[in-house]
């Protein structure tokens, strides 16, 4: 390891919260204030201070028997973005699911020390490394409990916020039942094999996103768990990723990269550096046969030609399906779609539709996301893509462009 004095480490410390304000990841003081408080590096000691400090790089600090990360620091941009999305205020009552300490040093940072941190994992060696680490530097007032957070956070009252930093597919009702009026959840929420660090706040039985930022944790462990399920093409280097449903008849699609590929182009265009991860969630709210596909690098014959080889935003219907893919011009580049099947170009043609759609009223508006009870019947759902899972019936809600920029105003006016 690197020999960096503290004096060192300040310095890094200084310039990765500099860099942050600078990207605009950090937008409040007070979150800034905490970033230039919290040693980040005695958190990590798993790595070098100059690798804890980098602003996109997480530190894994427990790997499975597979190497796969099942506990790790997150990076400095994921914990200001949802930070900034939990906005804690000085006296709250917090609490986090999924233990490191950094996080929870922050969280303690930022409500103060009329305020009240609880910080709980599954994993008893994570909570064991965290009470050490949080003793250690400084943080002794934070609690911190070893149990499965889909029972809820035990020994704290009605919480004014809960962060939840491991990727859950569902949301339990012992997290909004602790919620005090006017809580907030900011949960990495997946949906339809997307990842979105959502904030909640609660009104009634139901919550309603006030923002939605793309994010990656490792999964949720104990009775939350979910695994997505993968269909396997040509061998092993093709799969299909379904985080619900399935094809009604999988094996229809044997043989479907055999067949002449369709090529259909939008006109739709992104700047090379622009994000379009609303294009992302349109297509998973709109495409009744939304799937993600991934091309196993070890065994990629470059048959396929994917936007993204790891999660390319695919439709599937029956034996045809068809996946995103781009071609650059210049500083810019153009989406397109690929087809196969019998039904190639058809299925082509309907996933280039949808990115034209999004471009002519979705592309400046960003969706609601709604979590209801799973017993809500569909009648009181609000209009959107309904996604039932086993404790909620998420909504993914989408205004036209021309309705967004009319709230805008009218929030202004207010």
């Amino acid at each position: 390891m690197t020999d960096t004095t503290d004096d060192n480490a300040a310095a890094l410390r200084q310039a990765m919260t500099s860099d942050m304000v600078k990207a605009g990841m950090i937008t409040s003081e007070r979150v800034e204030a905490a970033f230039l408080t919290v040693a980040r590096h005695r958190f990590a000691p798993e790595a070098t201070p100059e690798k804890a400090y980098e602003v996109e790089s997480a530190v894994p600090t427990k790997r499975d028997q597979h190497g796969i990360a099942v506990s790790s620091v997150s990076a400095p941009r994921i914990q200001a973005m949802m930070l900034e999305q939990a906005e804690l205020k000085p006296g709250q009552d917090v609490a986090e699911v999924g233990s490191g300490g950094c996080n929870a040093s922050l969280m303690a940072e930022l409500v103060g020390d009329d305020g009240v941190v609880t910080t709980v994992d599954i994993d008893a060696d994570v909570t064991a490394r965290a009470r050490k680490l949080l003793d250690e530097n400084g943080y002794a007032r934070v609690k911190v409990h070893t149990v499965d957070a889909e029972g809820g956070i035990p020994n704290t009252g009605a919480l004014d916020r809960l962060i939840v930093t491991a990727g859950a597919w569902d949301i339990p009702p012992a997290w909004t039942d602790q919620l005090s009026d006017g809580g907030r959840l900011v949960v990495p929420l997946r949906m339809r094999g997307l990842s979105r660090s959502v904030a909640f706040d609660l009104d009634g039985d139901r919550l309603v996103s006030r923002s939605a930022q793309m994010c990656g944790f490792v999964t949720m462990q104990g009775a939350g768990e979910h695994q997505e399920r993968l269909l396997l093409l040509r061998g092993r280097e093709i799969a299909l990723r379904f985080d619900e449903g399935w094809p009604e008849d999988p094996e229809a699609l044997n043989g479907v990269f055999d067949t002449e590929r369709a090529e259909i182009w939008s006109g739709v265009t992104v700047a090379m550096s622009e994000p379009f991860t609303g294009l992302q969630m349109w297509l998973a709210t709109a495409l009744d046969g939304f799937c993600l596909m991934s091309v196993d690098g070890d065994l990629d014959t470059g048959l396929v030609a994917p936007q993204n080889k790891s999660a390319c935003l695919s439709l599937l219907d029956g034996a045809s399906l068809a996946y995103m893919t781009i071609r650059r011009n210049g500083d810019r580049a153009e989406f397109g779609a690929h087809g196969y099947g019998p039904d190639a170009k058809a299925v082509a043609q309907a996933l280039v539709e949808e990115i034209r759609l999004w471009d002519r009223d979705h592309r400046r508006s960003e969706p609601v996301i709604y979590a209801y009870p799973a017993t809500t019947p569909e009648a009181e759902l609000p209009a959107g893509r309904v996604i039932t899972k086993r404790h909620r019936r998420i909504v993914i809600s989408w205004p036209r462009e021309d309705q967004a920029n009319q709230s805008t105003t009218a929030n202004k006016e207010k």
